[in-house]
């Protein structure tokens, strides 16, 4: 687990946001009264303490938000959180504090565009395939699609990173949706400039010169049947290091534990995946780049 300085930076990040995030949204909301008088009583666990104990179950080697709940935060961290409540009173908190954790992830978790981004997509399966039918909880939402590894049920998601292995973007969709339609929305790629790299996926003449004219020149390896065409030494130096953020998902999935076939809503879904993308962007040490070495290996291969 993380030490108790990390833990507090955490906190403090989060609660300041909260603070912020509760003064702007005051007046903006709609009440859900009834013309009935109801008493305006606190929380046992605020915000930004429900979403740093999110964080920190993604940081850890619990693979159960519930075991982690309720055998190291109730017993370990008693004088962090002295109001910590039952375990089913938390997952209640946990979906109010959804909204606050996505915007907070949006605007203070995200990484700046240095001119190199990598976007892939990763699968994220609710179920075995053959479970399909019988899963209740996801019915209409999650579909079925098709990855490098076979067939899934549930959802993708399309990530965008720079060459410093910060998160610059995400979008989540299910699991049938082609990797190239994201990236037809401006609003997913309006954070990026310069270089994308991607698979064969992303393959596309009209999604080439629609990203051109946008400032993005999207790179991509060619399929066997597609004509030889030139291509800067540079670039295919990037093609190689596309495994970075094979690297990304990788840590997403083995550490963050962004995906798992245990959710009960998709609130929790949500909360879950929302939080382990926070608790990445904390992370002390994310796969990159040593541009440095790329530009000495061009000038080799020039010489």
């Amino acid at each position: 687990m993380l030490s108790l300085d990390k833990i507090t930076d955490i906190f403090y990040s989060v609660d300041e946001f909260c603070k912020e995030f509760d003064r702007v949204k005051e007046g903006h909301v709609v009440s859900e009264t009834s013309g009935k008088n109801r008493r305006n009583r606190a929380f046992g666990l605020s915000d930004s303490e429900v979403i740093t104990i999110l964080i920190l179950f993604h940081t850890g080697q619990f693979r159960n938000i519930k075991h982690f709940y309720n055998h190291y935060v109730l017993v370990h961290l008693q004088k962090d959180f002295p109001k910590a409540v039952s375990y089913n009173r938390f997952v209640e908190l946990q979906r109010k504090a959804v909204l606050p954790m996505a915007v907070f992830l949006k605007t203070c978790c995200l990484g700046d565009c240095t001119g190199i981004s990598f976007i892939d997509s990763t699968p994220l399966k609710i179920c075995h395939p053959k479970r399909e039918r019988s899963n209740k909880v996801f019915r209409g939402l999650a579909a079925k699609g098709q990855c490098s590894i076979g067939w899934f049920i549930g959802f993708k998601l399309h990530l965008i990173i720079n060459d410093r292995g910060e998160v610059l973007d995400f979008m989540l969709t299910q699991g049938n949706v082609d990797d190239r339609d994201p990236l037809k929305s401006k609003t997913f790629h309006d954070r990026i400039f310069g270089k994308l790299v991607g698979d064969k996926g992303y393959i596309s003449k009209t999604l080439f010169e629609q990203l051109f004219i946008d400032g993005i020149h999207l790179i991509t390896k060619l399929r066997k049947n597609m004509k030889n065409c030139l291509m800067h030494i540079h670039d295919k130096i990037l093609l190689k290091k596309r495994a970075l953020i094979e690297t990304v998902n990788d840590e997403l999935k083995n550490i963050c534990q962004i995906e798992h076939t245990r959710h009960r809503s998709f609130d929790n879904f949500i909360a879950n995946m929302i939080s382990a993308l926070i608790a990445y962007s904390f992370f002390p040490k994310k796969p990159s780049l040593n541009l440095d070495i790329i530009d000495n290996k061009r000038l080799m291969k020039v010489a």
